[in-house]
């Protein structure tokens, strides 16, 4: 999921503006038809012949009077605006109201407000400045100020056009992100007082912002904030070889970030010459929402997990700080979810995480496949042991599947994997954990079919070696499952969607020799 740059609000306005035209050729068009009308017959009238016979005391009320409503009107739209960017504020990030301020288009508006305003003033005030002869009005002034007059009261469209499109908090998240990609891309210049500084300040604002959106259930904000901050990332990329050796410091105002600042020693000097402050930095944000939406905001633990897998995946061959750190911090989501007891995030995540280890054997990084087969081993037993066993017959599964990957790319380590895989299985200590481990073993037959399929007998002998003093009541009931299992995708709603029990036809079809290598009993 990729963020799209966000819409400048002053191009809007100006572009708003420009549709004005249409409704203000209209107005001239029957001002000039009325002067007209109003002309005597056979006299036909300029539609500016009207200021020949405008009195001076009357011209300058009007403007006095023009004055007067400009003002209240600029009143009447400050106010509203002050509101309406308040209560976006206050619901998700006060910094809102410091890019309000700092926008062009309300410097514009309120320009052209004050502008006109003072402009009525001076010219009702021209008459009674005249010192010799009679006092004569400035008739293209009066022409001047009432044509502005008519551009501010007509501009209040659009302007509320663009305040409404302002305050909205995609749009609002989109401007943060890019101001601070632009803040990034001009330390590659030039380096910049404060730059890192704005840059941390806009990532803690984005984590704000979702935390606010999920309090107040709006998911979709809330997930908008994510995206960003992995946009962020995905800009920044192609920028760090452009950075000065002192953007990657940690020092000064960074090092007493509340993200850096209780890290051990270790961990700090590991950062630093990882050159990863600022993915360190986007990824705590990470954690700490995830913690926080465990239970009840799954969506938006689940967006965090693929967002996570993505900036892995793009780090697989240029970036492998970055993997590293990607991999700790899915360690770090396994550990949350399965101390949490939210099995379903738990289980989502396993999934995002066997996906960036096939992308790593993918691409020939078989060393990280190995060790994110490891942790997915790991993380399923200590689930198993917190009396989580579904997790187990998950991350089965999932080991199942990267060594089909591996053998599949013939990976020389794909045997390694193999060995993994079949240390996962543990003797039940409860008949929910009996229930699971028949899970586990169904993985184990569902890869000896794998194999037999491909004609490669040694290795499901492996897995039959593995099994052989297995239960024949539990190899049955695995058996009578996977024979009896007709649907390819799981018959409930899931992020997954797909049937653990299912076996493919081509590979049911070797069930019977796989086990007919037991006893006979089956």
């Amino acid at each position: 999921m990729s963020s799209s740059p966000a819409p400048s609000p002053l191009k809007s306005l100006l572009r708003n503006l420009g549709f004005l035209s249409v409704p203000i050729a209209v107005a001239l068009s029957l001002l000039a038809l009325s002067i007209w009308l109003e002309s005597p017959p056979g006299t036909p009238q300029s539609p500016l012949g009207w200021l020949a016979g405008f009195e001076n005391a009357r011209a300058g009320a009007l403007l006095g009077l023009s004055a007067q409503l400009v003002a209240a009107v600029l009143a009447i739209v400050v106010t509203v605006a002050a509101i309406m960017v308040e209560l976006a504020a206050t619901r998700y990030s006060s910094r809102i109201t410091q890019l309000f301020v700092r926008e062009p288009g309300n410097f514009l508006l309120m320009s052209l407000y004050i502008g006109t305003t003072l402009l009525c003033l001076w010219l009702a005030a021209v008459p009674e400045l005249a010192t010799q002869g009679p006092p004569r009005f400035p008739r293209a002034g009066l022409v001047i100020g009432l044509a502005l007059v008519s551009l501010c009261l007509a501009a209040l469209l659009p302007y509320f056009g663009f305040l409404f499109s302002f305050v909205d908090p995609t749009n609002v998240i989109g401007r943060i992100r890019d101001q601070a990609v632009t803040r990034i891309q001009r330390a590659t210049r030039r380096t910049l007082v404060g730059t890192r500084a704005s840059v941390i300040e806009a990532i803690e604002e984005l984590e704000d912002v979702a935390r606010g959106a999920r309090e107040h259930s709006d998911r979709s904000i809330s997930m908008a904030a994510i995206s960003a901050l992995a946009g962020l990332l995905r800009e920044y990329a192609p920028l760090r070889s452009q950075l000065p050796a002192s953007w990657f410091e940690i020092e000064g105002a960074l090092a007493a970030d509340p993200d850096f600042v209780s890290m051990a020693p270790v961990t700090v000097a590991e950062i630093r010459e990882q050159r990863i402050w600022l993915e360190t930095k986007v990824l705590r944000q990470y954690w700490a929402l995830f913690g926080e939406s465990l239970g009840d905001a799954r969506d938006i633990a689940n967006l965090i997990a693929l967002q996570t897998r993505q900036l892995g995946v793009g780090a697989i061959g240029s970036h492998p700080a970055l993997l590293d750190l990607v991999i700790r911090f899915f360690n770090s989501y396994l550990r949350a979810a399965v101390n949490g007891r939210d099995q379903r995030t738990a289980y989502y995540v396993l999934d995002q995480y066997r996906l960036l280890g096939e992308a790593t054997l993918a691409a020939g990084e078989s060393r990280r496949t190995f060790e994110i087969a490891g942790h997915l081993r790991y993380y399923g037993l200590t689930a198993n042991e917190m009396s989580q066993p579904f997790l187990l017959v998950a991350v089965a599964y999932d080991l199942a599947r990267l060594v089909e990957c591996a053998v599949e790319a013939d990976r020389a380590d794909a045997g390694a994997l193999l060995d993994l895989f079949l240390q996962v299985d543990r003797e039940p200590e409860s008949p929910e954990q009996e229930e699971r481990l028949r899970g586990v073993r169904r993985a184990q037959v569902q890869l000896a079919t794998f194999f037999l399929a491909r004609g490669e007998e040694p290795q499901a002998r492996r897995i039959f070696e593995d099994m052989r003093d297995e239960r024949h009541e539990r190899l049955a009931a695995v058996r009578e499952e996977l024979v009896a299992e007709e649907r390819a995708q799981y018959w409930e709603f899931t992020d997954r969607g797909v049937n653990f029990g299912y076996l493919p036809p081509e590979r049911r079809a070797h069930l019977a020799r796989f086990f007919s290598w037991f006893d006979g009993s089956l």
